[in-house]
Order: structure tokens, then sequence, then C-alpha cells
């Protein structure tokens, strides 16, 4: 079936860009989150395509004042990739790896905005992430991330936020590939086992520079997949750092991180440690990610529609609510110079994970 995407000159397969080429599992996602100096106010964007599944869904998260508002979306794509509209949701791209906008225009739910994110540094291609169950492959995936600021507007009910670049920033990340989506499994692989999952990913925004680093680690703890970055806006530079060392601190009687350091080295042999320290938690159910009804690519019909709200000041800390992002505090040395900043921590502790203590699904020592 050609669509409009086949005006492009971005084929990779000798067929319509409507066929994939893979398994019923691709996907092709939007994520940004952005929030303001002070951490008043965060906000979340998701937006993905599944191809093979012919649904396209996204979510609008607004956090202020201590409750999280959700608005979630999802349609039929009718085979169309290149309509990046779903509801009262847009995504796009002005300048490729530079500029984009979202919009929300959502009378039923109350909300509208507008806003811009403009990239502060270029983007940077995370490693390949290839992850196995046995001998099917679970997880196959390529990101970008991108730090950058944020202009625009968003009015929800009686509260108007004026989102203006010098103190509201973010980060981005394009994905696709393969990864869990749509309705589960019907024949797992056996020989059936307690699912394993150790995932942090920490970008972070300072005045002249910005980091990132994230971790995937197996049940004893060693980083099967990692990444380590800094950039510096002064002379326009983007370093791969050496692999990093991590040292996590976690609530009492919780999986919750109340501290994540990351040490690495720059070529020039000078040390780079940032030092995260979350404020609030925002849970990423709000955007799909574990949700037992709105999770991502399921079939919900056309044109459906979808708002809850949750109070922060609760945490369940247990399914769907045990990814988070939490907004932070974020400290960077780099040799005996120290910058302050902000930015994020997502966390997804799954199963085991022996340097933590955790060796069951869900325990928390």
């Amino acid at each position: 079936m050609l669509t409009k995407g086949d005006d492009f000159p971005i084929h990779q397969l000798p067929v319509p860009i409507s066929e994939v080429g893979t398994e019923r599992n691709f996907y092709d996602r939007y994520f940004f989150n952005g929030y303001n100096e002070g951490g008043e106010v965060f906000f979340a964007t998701a937006m993905c395509v599944y191809p093979n599944l012919n649904l396209i869904d996204g979510s609008f998260v607004l956090v202020i004042e201590g409750t999280q508002h959700n608005f979630r979306y999802s349609r039929v794509l009718n085979q169309e990739r290149v309509d990046t509209q779903v509801g009262a949701l847009t995504v796009e791209v002005i300048e490729p790896l530079k500029k984009l906008k979202i919009t929300i225009d959502d009378k039923k739910y109350g909300i509208s905005a507008g806003l811009i994110f403009e990239g502060r540094f270029e983007p940077v291609q995370e490693p390949r992430m290839t992850l196995m169950n046995g001998p099917k492959v679970s997880m196959d995936s390529t990101r970008l991330t991108q730090h950058g600021s944020w202009s625009g507007s968003i009015n929800f009910k009686d509260s108007s936020i004026d989102v203006k670049a010098e103190n509201f920033f973010g980060t981005r990340d394009r994905s696709w590939g393969i990864r869990p989506v749509g309705s589960a499994d019907t024949q797992p692989v056996p020989p059936l086992k307690l699912p394993q999952f150790y995932w942090l990913w920490a970008p972070a925004n300072f005045q002249d520079f910005s980091s990132h680093a994230y971790f995937v680690d197996n049940e004893k703890g060693e980083s099967t997949h990692y990444h380590s970055v800094l950039q510096t806006l002064s002379e326009d530079q983007t370093e791969i750092l050496s692999p990093p060392q991590k040292v996590i601190t976690y609530e009492k009687n919780s999986r919750r991180v109340s501290k994540a350091e990351f040490c690495s080295q720059k070529k020039d042999g000078s040390e780079v440690k940032v030092v995260i320290e979350p404020k609030y938690r925002m849970f990423m159910c709000g955007l799909g990610y574990m949700h037992p009804e709105w999770g991502h690519g399921h079939d919900k019909g056309d044109n459906a529609t979808h708002f809850d709200e949750y109070d922060l000041n609760e945490d369940p800390g247990d399914p769907p609510y045990l990814h988070v992002q939490a907004l932070s505090n974020a400290t960077l040395k780099i040799g005996d110079k120290t910058h302050n900043g902000r930015g994020v921590l997502e966390q997804l502790i799954l199963g085991a994970h022996e340097p933590s203590g955790f060796v069951d699904l869900f325990d928390k020592p």
C-alpha cells in the first residue's frame, strides 16, 4: 500500500514504507520531557507508531502542585506513518534533529498547549540495545537523546504557564526497533522464569553543559549496556566518556533510588562525576508504560481518549507504578569545578539485582 511516506527518500527495503519488514512488535517512538528551573512544573509526552499493529498512540502528562494529570489518545494508523497526530495531540518536526513542536488542544479535558523544543546540543546516538529471552529477541532498539530548551505556553483549567527558553529545559529521545508492545505473547518461551530488568537513565542540563548516563544491569549487577556522555555548549563539543561506574543509594525498604552517583573519565584523564538526587516522581504509567488498560500498542478502537490524575504524595511502589521519572537536582563535577543543574532519573527495576540485595520480583529489602 502506498502512503505519504513513499514520497520521501527514506526507504530501506524494496517495499512501500507501510511495510516494515520486521516482526509485529516493531515500534517508532517520540518522547519528550520538560521542567522549569525551580522544578515546580514538569511535563512529558510520548507518541508511538506501531506499523505492524496498524496503531498509533500518544499521551501528555502535566505535573503541577503535587498532582500528575494524564491525557491519553489512541487511533487506527491506517498505515500512514507520517501522520503524527492522535486525538488532541500532535508532534511536528520543524527542523530535523534540532527543533520540534508539540501541540495539544483538548477541550473535553480542558488543556491546550503549544510547545517548541529546540536542541541546545546535537543529538547523541546511544549504543544499540539488544536483549534476549532465551532464543527470542525481547528488545532490539536504537535511541537518540538530545538536551534542549522549551518555549510556548500551557493552559490547563484556570492555570496558564508561560514557557520561556531561558528557564525551561528538558530532554527528548527518539527510539525505534523491537520491544514488547500490544497484547502479551500467547505462548511464552519456556522454561518460564521471573522477569529481570534493571534500568537507569539519567539526562541532566547545566548552564554550559549537559550530561547523560544509562545502565542496563543483569541479575549479578553487571552492566550489559551502558553509555556516558558529556556535552559542552561553549565549545560545541560532544565527548563519549569512559565506561561509567555507579553508586546507587535506595530509600529504606524500597526500590526507589534516593541518590545516584556516576563517575567516568574524559579522554584527557580528568574525572567527570554526576550526582542525581530526586525531588519528586512522575509515574510513567501516565504515559502508558506498564499501564494495564492503556499500555503501548493496545487496540482501544479508533479515536479513543482517556484522562486521570495521580496524587504524587502517594507512592504505591508496585505495578503499574514501578516505572518512574524523578525530577532531580543534578551536580556535575569536572576536575575541581562544580556545576549545578537539573535533570531526571528514570528507573525501572524488576527482579533480582545482587549488589542491591534484590532477590525476588518486587522485594524491598
